[in-house]
This record gives C-alpha cells, structure tokens and sequence, in this order.
C-alpha cells in the first residue's frame, strides 16, 4: 500500500457547504427581516464572503477579522442597524448545526477504513462551526485528526498548516499521504507547495485555468479507490 493517510478538505469535498450556507444565511436573513429569497440580497452577502475568504487565503486577514467585517459589509450595503459581531454570533451558531455531507462521502470512508487506511481533515473553516458540523455528522468517527486553520496561524495554501497536521498525525513521510480537495488553488496548491501527491476533486468538470497542477483528477470521490487499487 503505497499511501496511508487520506488528507481531506471539508467543505464541498466531503460536506455539502452550499446547504450548510443557505440554511444559515436564511435563518439569519429572516431573524433580519429580510428576505431569504430575494436573490439580490444573498448575492450581495456571497459576493462579500466570497470576496474576504480570497483575501484570508492569501493571508491578508485573520479569520476573527474575517467573520465579523463580512457582516460589517453587509450590513452597511443593506442598510442594517444590527450590530456586525451580533450577526457573525448567530450566523455562526446556525452553520455550526449543518453537518450536511455530500454524495459517496460516507462510502468512501467506509472503504478507506475497511481497508485500513488512516484519514485526516485539513480545513480552513472557522473552528467552531467546522468542529460542530463534524461532530453532528455520521463522518464524525473516522478522522484520526481534524486541523484548522485558526488552531494552526496558518491556512491553505501555506505550509505551515500542513506542517502542524505532519506533526499532529505523527507522520513525516510525504509519499505516503494523499491531499484530496475541490480547491485547486487552497488543496491542490497547498499540497503541491509541501511536497505531497493531490486530487483534484471536480465533479462538475470545470476547466483547470490554471497553472496549477494536480497529480490525479477525480469526478467522482469512489474514483479514489481506483487510485490506491493502482497504486497500492
């Protein structure tokens, strides 16, 4: 068996974040009296999210700076009177209860652990809300660690957090981890950057435009049992 760790990504790898989102967002959006399903009024939130997770990734700001100055924003474009770190309190609070996993995630754990192979999360969520939607979902069980950025000062695609998660999973051996994520540019470039095989996950076979190159490219999360058959 040529790997023996499956480093993970959370959202839209293994937890479906789009829903998590959405529930969040609406719950909060009505507690604002505003409408959920007005479609200008999400965007400009996921716009403005959108917008300061680039710069966290690129290190620009924390993820405490984060949380609160995207409901700053909003808030200012929506004319809301509600204070920005009340907001970022209950939207949290509500994305923490989604523990929404996305299609062949459990299978493929299954199978990773039947077939005795160790698995980590390595994620650059906010602590809270990644620990709380893990903890309530049937993946809980199978991760011998879960690493986040805010544990860490770092995210992805530094180093540095995955030097932490090397130190925390006991393992320096680079061949023998696989980093699978959706994100070429936090998962991919991250993986690249320490020196470890990656997989791309795309399941909606979008074009790679960048110079970014991943080792394998999956479309399907059973497709990694295809990889380590071959490897292994």
């Amino acid at each position: 068996m040529s790997y023996e760790w499956i480093l993970f990504d959370a959202d839209e790898t293994l937890f479906d974040f789009k829903m998590s989102e959405s529930h969040a967002l609406n719950q909060l959006l009505t507690s604002c009296s505003l409408d959920a399903n007005d479609t200008e009024i999400t965007g400009c939130y996921k716009r403005i999210n959108e917008e300061l997770w680039r710069e966290f990734e690129q290190g620009q700001i924390s993820s405490a700076e984060l949380r609160v100055e995207r409901f700053r924003r909003f808030g200012r474009e929506q004319g809301l009177s509600d204070d920005a770190e009340e907001l970022s309190r209950r939207y949290l609070g509500s994305l923490a209860e989604g523990a929404f996993i996305l299609a062949g995630a459990l299978d493929i754990c299954l199978y990773l652990k039947e077939h005795g192979y160790k698995m980590a999360i390595i994620t650059n969520g906010i602590k809270e809300v990644q620990f709380g939607r893990i903890g309530r979902s049937d993946l809980k069980d199978f991760f011998e660690a879960v690493i986040v950025s805010e544990d860490t000062g770092f995210q992805k695609p530094q180093a540095g957090i995955f030097e932490h998660a090397f130190r925390v999973i006991q393992e320096e051996r680079k061949d023998k981890m696989l980093m699978v994520g959706d994100s070429l540019t936090s998962d991919i470039q991250g993986g690249n950057n320490i020196g470890i095989d990656t997989c791309w996950y795309n399941p909606n076979r979008l074009p790679n435009e960048t110079a970014i190159v991943p080792t394998y490219e999956i479309h399907d999360l059973a497709e990694i049992k295809d990889i380590l058959e071959k490897k292994g």
